[in-house]
C-alpha cells in the first residue's frame, strides 16, 4: 500500500513530540513493505530552530539512527500534489499544517474517490486555540484520528468531522527498551520542555521543591527555559542539560533511579485521561515513573502498578525518596510499566489499529461524497 504522510517534522523532536511518534508509525509501515512517502515543509518552526541552536549535527545523527526514514521537503507555493499523491491509498495529513495544504488536499480527496484521507491531531488547540482548529476545512476528509477519546468527541459535537478515531500515541520500543546502565549519573531525571507557563506551578510543586528538600541529583533536559526556569532550577540543585535528541532519552534513564511526569494544564482539565507521548516511552525503557496528578479515564494503564501517583508535593518527596532507597519496589514498578507497554502500547499497536481503520473507511461512492458515522478504534 502507497502511504502519503503531511507532517511538521520527520527530522526534527526540537519542542516538537509529534515526531516521536511519527518516526515510531513509520518505521513499521516500512518494516511491513508499504511505500511511505513523508512530506514536511522546508521552512518548518522545529527544523529551524533545532538548527539554529544545533547545527546540521542532530539531523546527520537523525540519519544515522534511523537510515530507513527520510522526508520530502516542500514549499507550499510550489508544491505539486499530482506528483506527492499519485498512487496513494492513504494520506495522513498533521493538524500542524498550514490551513491552505489541509484544503488543498481535501480538494484533491473530493476529485480522487479511491483515496482515503484522514487528519491527525495530537495537541489541545482543539481547546487553548479552537477557532484555528475549527478554520481547518475538514469538508472532504474522511475522518480525524484523535489522541485522545475527549478530542474525539469534542470534534464530533463540534461538527468539525462526521466521522473520528481515537488513536493513542505510544513507544517506538525499537529504541525505547531498557538500557545496561549503574544509575551513577544521579537519583533523578526529567525529559520535558518548560513551553508556555502551562505547568510552571507544577513543576515547582512535584520537580523542583522535592529534588531539592530530598538533596537529590537530578537533571532536567529540554527546551524553551526562559532565564528565570534556568534560575529556580539552579536554586534547587538541579542541572539543566538542555536540549536533548530524543532518541538519547533510553541512554540518559539508564543513568537515573527515577523520573517524573507532570502532565501541562489542559490534559488535566479539558482533555482528561490524555498523557504526552514521553509517559510511554519512559516506561518502555523501564525506568520507575511517578506522575503527578492526572486521571486516566480511558484506562490506558494501571496506576500504581504501572506508576505511582503523588497527588501533590508532599507524596511526590516520599514517593521518589522510596523509589530510590528501595530497588525492589522501584525494579517491580519498572518492570510492570514496561509489560503494559510491550501489551497494549507499541507503534506496531497503533499500526495494526490505523490499518484496521483504513479498512473500515469505504470509497467514496462519487468524486465528492463519501460516507461517514462515528467510530473509535
Amino acid at each position: 500500500m502507497r502511504i502519503v504522510m503531511f507532517y511538521h517534522s520527520l527530522l526534527s523532536d526540537w519542542n516538537h513530540g509529534n515526531a516521536h511518534f511519527l518516526r515510531g508509525v513509520a518505521s513499521d509501515l516500512i518494516s511491513r513493505g508499504h511505500d511511505l512517502r513523508i512530506y514536511e515543509p522546508r521552512d518548518g518552526w522545529s527544523l529551524n530552530n533545532l538548527r539554529t541552536e544545533q547545527g546540521e549535527l542532530p539531523i546527520r545523527e537523525f540519519k544515522q539512527r534511523y537510515p530507513g526514514l527520510e522526508s520530502i521537503q516542500y514549499d507550499l507555493s510550489s508544491l505539486d500534489l499530482d506528483e506527492a499523491l499519485d498512487g496513494a491509498d492513504l494520506v495522513i495529513v498533521h493538524e500542524w499544517n498550514d490551513h491552505r495544504l489541509v484544503a488543498r488536499i481535501g480538494e484533491y480527496r473530493a476529485k480522487s474517490p479511491r483515496l482515503r484521507l484522514l487528519f491527525h491531531d495530537t495537541h489541545h488547540r482543539a481547546i487553548t486555540d479552537p477557532q484555528s482548529m475549527a478554520d481547518y476545512d475538514l469538508r472532504h476528509y474522511d475522518g480525524v484520528l484523535a489522541f485522545g477519546n475527549v478530542l474525539r468527541e469534542l470534534y464530533l459535537k463540534r461538527g468539525w468531522t462526521r466521522r473520528a478515531w481515537t488513536w493513542h500515541e505510544a513507544a517506538d520500543t525499537r529504541v525505547f527498551r531498557p538500557l545496561p546502565g549503574t544509575h551513577d549519573e544521579g537519583d533523578l531525571v526529567w525529559v520535558g520542555n518548560w513551553g508556555d507557563e502551562e505547568r510552571t506551578a507544577e513543576l515547582h510543586e512535584f520537580l523542583l521543591n522535592p529534588v531539592k528538600e530530598l538533596g537529590l541529583r537530578a537533571n532536567v533536559f529540554g527546551v524553551r527555559y526562559p532565564d528565570h526556569a534556568r534560575a529556580a532550577l539552579s536554586s534547587a540543585g538541579i542541572e539543566y542539560g538542555a536540549w536533548l535528541a530524543n532518541f538519547r532519552a533510553p541512554e540518559v534513564f539508564a543513568g537515573y533511579k527515577v523520573t517524573i511526569h507532570v502532565p501541562r494544564r489542559p490534559y488535566t482539565q479539558a482533555l482528561r485521561g490524555i498523557p504526552t507521548i514521553r509517559v510511554f516511552e519512559a516506561l518502555a525503557c523501564g525506568i520507575p515513573l511517578v506522575c503527578a496528578p492526572w486521571d486516566d479515564v480511558e484506562g490506558l494503564f494501571s496506576p500504581g502498578e504501572d506508576y505511582w501517583v503523588a497527588r501533590d508535593g508532599a507524596e511526590m518527596k516520599r514517593h521518589l525518596d522510596m523509589l530510590i532507597h528501595d530497588r525492589k519496589a522501584a525494579g517491580a514498578l519498572a518492570q510492570h510499566g514496561r509489560q503494559t507497554i510491550l501489551a497494549r502500547h507499541t507503534c506496531q499497536h497503533r499500526v495494526d489499529e490505523l490499518l484496521d481503520i483504513f479498512a473500515q473507511i469505504e470509497p467514496a461512492k462519487n468524486p465528492t461524497t463519501s460516507r461517514y458515522a462515528c467510530g473509535t478504534a
